[in-house]
């Protein structure tokens, strides 16, 4: 029993639609499948029906923007199963137009320097629920100005924090973000500590410390063999789930990854299930005591 507890699709910045990623997933003989789309849930329910027709059991999730303010650097948190999905929405709202409003501004700044039309951007987005760099890199590849995604260009126009054409604000705090999804009844596991620039190791053991996070994704493609024994050392030591996904992108991965090529094991794989089921008795049991 294993699950690819990370993946994206056309609904923020995947290339492939729900049901290709799953019906892949399938080819790859996977258990379990969470999709993870940056800032929306809006795959659940297509996943779900997709998931019982294809043989994938598929586990609801959400990849959350939020910002650590005390090291003003990004931080991504997955969310699995919330039990009451809808507190997430405003927040899930609020990133998708954080994003958009960046995006536009980048666009911007991409069509002083190169005359692509305005639409040019927005023929990749069909079905996202934001705009994302990669779109816009997909577009200059499109008119020639580029022949990669990730290369050249893309360094210059959008390398964090001094690209020519960079646009970034701050996303929800990363407190008020976990709070949130434990109201939500969700699982909360912070997504590749790795991954950004400088990391957010400092975090990570401020969030373990305050008893804010139920695990860490140690099986992801930006930690070295290293790194993850480190983190799963981590994981035992505090009783946090140990995930992994591969972070998929199709086209828009910056590095190839593929989906299954990093994974959840079966031991964690049933915490985590264990941990949604603790999670569905709560909001039960809290709705009848509200309604009683």
């Amino acid at each position: 029993m294993i699950g690819d507890l990370h993946c994206h699709t056309t609904l923020s910045d995947g290339s492939l639609g729900i049901e290709e990623v799953i019906l892949q997933a399938k080819r790859m003989n996977l258990d379990y499948l969470a999709i993870t789309d940056h800032d929306t849930l809006s795959s659940s329910n297509r996943a779900h029906i997709l998931g019982e027709r294809y043989g994938v059991n598929i586990i609801p999730a959400v990849e959350l923007s939020a910002w650590d303010k005390k090291r003003n650097e990004k931080v991504h948190i997955l969310c699995y199963a919330p039990q009451k999905p809808d507190r997430l929405e405003g927040l899930c709202l609020k990133s998708c137009s954080i994003r958009t409003e960046c995006a536009k501004d980048m666009i911007n700044k991409v069509m002083e320097r190169y005359p692509i039309p305005p639409d040019a951007v927005r023929m990749y987005t069909k079905g996202s629920k934001s705009i994302f760099k990669q779109h816009i890199m997909r577009a200059l590849c499109n008119y020639g100005y580029a022949t990669e995604l990730y290369g050249e260009i893309n360094n210059r126009l959008f390398s964090y924090p001094n690209g020519e054409c960079l646009v970034t604000r701050e996303y929800p705090d990363v407190n008020f973000v976990l709070d949130l999804i434990h109201s939500s009844k969700g699982v909360a596991v912070m997504a590749h500590p790795y991954l950004f620039d400088g990391g957010n190791s400092e975090l990570l053991d401020e969030l373990i410390e305050a008893n804010k996070l139920d695990g860490i994704e140690v099986f992801h493609y930006s930690a070295t063999d290293e790194q993850q024994e480190y983190l799963l050392e981590k994981c035992e030591e505090h009783g946090l789930v140990a995930t992994g996904g591969s972070d998929f992108h199709g086209l828009y991965n910056s590095v190839p990854t593929f989906i299954g090529s990093c994974y959840t094991d079966e031991g964690n794989m049933k915490k985590l299930l264990d941990l949604i089921s603790q999670n569905k008795q709560k909001a039960k049991k809290h709705t009848i005591d509200t309604t009683t």
